[in-house]
């Protein structure tokens, strides 16, 4: 026997679990605190479960609650969708998009094309968050992340929207201080400015070749390390959208260029919001804006 579930209580139950409070879950719903928690408990009532827990570290759904989460969780994104599709006929795009992106590339090249995207949609609100770390796209409760590079074996929906291209760096007065490195395997032992967000440490793979970089500094800031390279401290793997400036005004020097590596610019959703009119619409629109050159 299927249960009268509303979809409000459901939609409450889901913001709740991935943002792990009622207060956080009542702002993103922009409602009061007590709404949030009358319509999980109609839910855990229609239900005859208890789906949520209190403790120390906020609230989390019981082993029950996670179960059903997990089952209904692409359902209720299939039931967005098809609302969705239907309406889209007669309205505009419209509903929230919640969005994350790295912090450089999202401050020099996509609030622009986010801000216009927002003028061409009046309907669609953007909640927009700026971060190098890689976020859980599920359990952060996001509709749409940017990330640059492969993703590897995933359960997600990623789309190419474009390609970065990351080059070796150095400023002139590391390279007259400590030589020109000719080649690769000169690579090793130099000082290396680590970029944290990456699995490879200081382990800088170039193909089929690695070479082991003496940590100078470590960051989780493309930026930090911008200024890091410019102030003579080590080499280091910049994308072209952070480099270009200091390239361009001789401040940086590019080593070793055919060693340049090119990464794919990725939309990354979830199954079900990948189907939403609303984030096609956007994947689409910064497709059109990027596909056309390496950044």
């Amino acid at each position: 026997m299927i249960c009268d579930v509303s979809l409000e209580d459901l939609q409450a139950f889901f913001l709740v679990v991935e943002t792990g409070s009622f207060a956080r879950a009542a702002d993103r719903m922009g409602v009061a605190k007590s709404i949030v928690s009358r319509r999980v408990s109609s839910l855990e009532t229609a239900l005859k479960a208890r789906l949520l827990t209190r403790t120390a570290r906020g609230t989390q759904a019981t082993d029950v609650g996670l179960i059903y989460y997990e089952k209904a969780r692409e359902a209720l994104a299939q039931l967005e969708a098809a609302q969705e599709a239907v309406a889209e006929a007669v309205y505009e795009v419209a509903g929230p998009i919640r969005l994350s992106a790295p912090l450089s590339f999202g401050v020099t090249h996509l609030s622009k094309v986010l801000a216009e995207f927002a003028a061409t949609y009046p309907r669609v609100e953007l909640d927009i968050g700026f971060d190098d770390r890689r976020v859980d796209v599920l359990g952060g409760g996001y509709d749409l992340v940017v990330r640059i590079g492969e993703m590897g074996d995933s359960a997600l929906v990623a789309r190419r929207i474009g390609l970065i291209n990351a080059v070796l760096v150095a400023s002139p007065e590391y390279l007259a201080r400590t030589g020109r490195p000719e080649n690769l395997a000169a690579l090793n032992g130099r000082e290396g400015l680590i970029y944290t967000n990456v699995s490879q440490g200081d382990i800088w793979r170039f193909g089929e070749t690695s070479v082991k970089m003496r940590s100078r500094l470590r960051s989780d800031s493309g930026e930090m390390l911008l200024c890091a390279a410019v102030a003579g401290l080590g080499i280091a793997i910049l994308p072209g959208f952070i480099a270009a400036k200091a390239i361009a005004d001789g401040t940086l020097e590019v080593l070793l260029p055919e060693q340049a590596m090119t990464s794919p610019l990725q939309a990354v959703m979830p199954p079900g919001r990948a189907k939403t009119a609303r984030v096609r619409a956007l994947v689409d629109y910064l497709a059109l804006r990027f596909s056309g050159e390496v950044l």
